[in-house]
């Protein structure tokens, strides 16, 4: 019987490394004493074969066996891409 692999997901916020992706995943959670909602957010960094992934790309990872000293996740799929924006020319004066 396979077992299920944990995911989540998150947000791209560093793409600047070779295959290797950092994610931001949020999560809500009520505050024990405020009962208040409170936003808790937490880095991985996921294994990303192709380079595919964005700064802005909201992204499903998931566990898997340990790929480096802090790396344990990979991008199982890109769920939406960031939008790009184009520069804004500058105007010489």
């Amino acid at each position: 019987m396979p077992t299920r692999r944990q995911g989540k997901t998150g947000v791209v916020s560093s793409a600047k490394m070779q295959k290797t992706v950092v994610v931001t995943v949020e999560r809500q959670v009520t505050h024990r004493l405020y009962k208040r909602v409170v936003r808790r957010s937490k880095k991985f960094l996921a294994h990303d074969e192709k380079n595919e992934c964005r700064v802005g790309d909201t992204v499903r990872i998931e566990g898997t066996r340990p790929l480096s000293s802090r790396k344990r996740w990979r991008v199982a799929e890109i769920i939406t891409r960031a939008t790009q924006v184009a520069p804004v020319p500058e105007v010489a004066v």
